[in-house]
């Protein structure tokens, strides 16, 4: 790999950001929130293809894969700058589980799986998603799980690392909750290989063609009514004796946990920044409405003073995550995920409690309108109230900061 370039004036990026996603995807969201998905995938084709052409394409990635080559933390402000509108982490090639995957294939796929798998995303003529969440048992503990992965006629000494083999890997179970699975071309699965190992190392991730034999797509799930289409939906499947060579392995023999710990930091990082953004534009929405509605001819409802603390609690409490999210960012880059765990942890819940402040205040302030698909902001009080559950439960991350804490007293 050759030497990144310099990267790019950050504050001069950011403002191409801001102005593609208010030109590109902001008018295209009633289609969104209409739920007219044929013609918001078409519509969005374009889009993927002017950012591309724009050079915001993949920005999160080294030049060598089309991308910028941004450090975590700028990065993370070109997140937020995305966030703004729900089509602009899609419309850059940078959405959820895609780029996580494209981040963990880039770090341990072998260069088959590379072409097979991981090249196709990178162009955007594929999609990928991660099957992990299993309905039978509880997401908050994810080293219980029921899927396995058996080899089957494997040659002595197997495959280590996803090197070809002979044999087969069989794979049975039951997942929900995998993001974008409706019209992916394949996915990451965790799976039990070893169910004899200790509890970190029994499990494995495999990749699965979504095509596959025996891969059953049960449903689109309807998170609060809204089961949503293709990268926007969440399904739950079955694995009925799927079989996929062995050298889909991805990275060492129950390594799955490991291999996932490492794709949560950057990935929390990701999310809370674009959380950030749904709030900034939540708050441009609320003031905007504050100012242009009348409660009594000649005032507006922004001369309340409970409008006012909505407003101004909200900004402060953006700002607070921001910096917070940031920092967390820079230890990451600086020490590691491992070492930066309490912070990744503290910003989850820190950043999805924020957002779910700021859209509730929002949603009030816009009354009977903030109800309504008129604006984005209906479509995220579904779907982001999961912001507190999903990739770990704000109590789980609350233990783990409290565990770290404790540990300067004893």
């Amino acid at each position: 790999m050759t030497a990144a370039p310099p990267a790019p004036d950050l504050d001069a990026l950011l403002d191409r950001v801001r102005q593609f996603v208010a030109d590109e995807c902001v008018p295209l969201e009633p289609l969104l929130l209409n739920h007219d998905y044929a013609a918001l995938a078409e519509a969005m084709d374009e889009v993927r293809d002017k950012a591309r052409a724009d050079g915001l394409w993949n920005l999160a990635l080294h030049a060598d894969h089309g991308g910028a080559g941004l450090p975590l933390p700028e990065f993370g402000r070109v997140s937020e700058a995305l966030g703004w509108s729900p089509l602009g982490h899609w419309a850059t090639n940078g959405q959820a589980p895609d780029i996580g995957n494209m981040e963990l294939l880039l770090a341990h796929a072998t260069d088959a799986q590379r072409g097979q798998f991981l090249q196709p995303v990178l162009d955007g003529a594929a999609r990928s998603c991660f099957a992990m969440t299993e309905p039978e048992h509880a997401g908050s503990n994810p080293t219980v799980m029921s899927t396995t992965a058996r080899l089957a006629g494997a040659v002595p000494g197997g495959v280590a690392e996803g090197a070809s083999g002979a044999g087969e890997w069989v794979l049975d179970g039951h997942k929900w909750f995998t993001t974008g699975f409706d019209g992916a071309d394949w996915m990451v699965v965790m799976a039990v290989t070893d169910p004899e190992a200790s509890v970190y190392k029994r499990a494995s991730m495999v990749l699965v063609p979504t095509g596959a034999d025996g891969v059953e797509h049960v449903r689109r799930l309807p998170v609060m009514g809204d089961e949503g289409a293709g990268w926007l939906s969440h399904s739950e499947i079955r694995l009925n004796g799927v079989r996929v060579p062995e050298g889909n392995l991805l990275g060492p023999r129950g390594g799955g946990f490991q291999l996932a710990q490492e794709r949560l930091g950057p990935g929390r990082i990701h999310h809370c920044m674009r959380w950030i953004g749904v709030c900034e534009r939540a708050i441009d929405l609320m003031c905007r409405r504050a100012l242009a509605r009348e409660i009594a001819p000649g005032r507006a409802l922004a001369e309340q003073q409970a409008v006012r603390f909505w407003i101004a609690e909200s900004r402060a409490e953006t700002d607070a995550a921001r910096l917070y999210v940031l920092d967390t960012a820079q230890a990451i880059e600086r020490d590691g995920a491992r070492a930066a765990r309490a912070g990744v942890s503290a910003i989850k819940f820190t950043v999805a409690g924020t957002l779910g402040r700021v859209l509730d205040r929002a949603v009030q302030a816009l009354g009977g309108l903030g109800v309504l698909d008129d604006t984005p902001l209906a479509f995220w009080f579904r779907h982001e109230r999961a912001a507190r559950i999903y990739d770990g439960p704000d109590e789980v991350h609350k233990g783990v900061v409290a565990r770290q804490e404790l540990k300067r007293y004893r």
